[in-house]
């Protein structure tokens, strides 16, 4: 395997939904919405963050979590990947919380993160795990 697939196969993502928790009237989104404040809150703190080199910080979209934002997923080649929901946005430690939570993620070869072992904010907004791919 060359370097840049094998960069591309150790490097882990961290998926964050920007419209989580918008205001809506008229079919238009109003003002930032609570994951755009989320991954505000996450960008100012990676900055500083040991694992920010081994992880792609990427807005979404939408993640499909509507009714449980703000939502955060982890995912990586081989391993399993997570989506977390019920995550408040303008708390910073909910951000924290959730880099912490990814450095655990990045350290198990499998991606597993046992219930006992992850921040409290992220024992309970558990929406899916889902395994890994087949190679």
């Amino acid at each position: 395997m060359d370097g840049i697939n094998a960069n591309a196969r150790e490097k882990h993502s961290l998926f964050v939904c920007t419209s989580c928790a918008s205001i809506w009237k008229n079919g238009k989104r109003e003002g930032k919405s609570g994951g755009q404040q989320f991954m505000e809150n996450l960008s100012q703190l990676a900055k500083d963050w040991e694992f920010s080199e081994k992880f792609n910080i990427q807005e979404v979209e939408c993640m499909s979590a509507c009714s449980r934002s703000c939502a955060v997923s982890f995912a990586a080649v081989g391993k399993y990947t997570y989506l977390f929901g019920d995550l408040p946005a303008n708390e910073l430690e909910s951000a924290e919380a959730v880099l912490e939570c990814a450095g655990q993620y990045y350290a198990k070869p499998d991606g597993l993160l046992p219930w006992a072992e992850r921040p409290e904010p992220l024992k309970k907004g558990i929406l899916a795990r889902i395994p890994p791919l087949g190679n």
